[in-house]
């Protein structure tokens, strides 16, 4: 068995998922959006074209559950146009994630994203960033690609993206 399987049958172990319940309670103190060293899955940040090399970075981003619906004001009326009927969100979580990541560091590029945790208010997303002005960006072959690839998160062009846009 190859590193990364060992990897991936400790992410599913139940010691590591004790230790994400210790993390978790320091998670929600953190802000929605921080930069980390480096990531919580590495074998999934690898398989995702992750490297540890200068240009790359992590970011986790905390994304609230549940419905977009609005609370229903108290007072005896029924606005029309208060929007409190529940429409189904065209993105999923993971999409919105990268998005908002996308436009707190608006000179990188977004590679992809993965699931990390979640309790019941939250769900935790690691995205990969490329810096693509680096210049270890851009003399590397194999990811050069994204330093044309501007704003490819707001057209859908991740896998989370194209899983949003995809038609039943």
């Amino acid at each position: 068995m190859g590193f990364v399987k060992y990897l991936r049958e400790t992410w599913q172990s139940d010691e590591f998922k004790d230790l994400m319940k210790q993390r978790l309670i320091s998670w929600r103190r953190e802000p929605a959006i921080l930069r980390v060293d480096g990531p919580t899955r590495l074998d999934r940040a690898h398989a995702l074209g992750y490297k540890a090399k200068q240009g790359f970075f992590i970011v986790r981003a905390r994304i609230d559950k549940g419905s977009s619906k609005r609370e229903v004001p108290s007072g005896g009326r029924k606005p029309h146009n208060a929007g409190l009927k529940a429409r189904p969100v065209t993105m999923n979580l993971q999409h919105i994630a990268e998005a908002r990541v996308a436009r707190k560091y608006p000179n990188c590029e977004v590679l992809n994203s993965y699931y990390v945790a979640e309790d019941g208010k939250y769900k935790w997303f690691e995205v990969i960033m490329v810096d693509a002005q680096h210049p270890a960006i851009r003399s590397d072959k194999d990811i050069n690609w994204i330093c044309n690839a501007h704003g490819r998160v707001f057209r859908g062009l991740t896998s989370a993206g194209k899983r949003s846009r995809k038609k039943d």
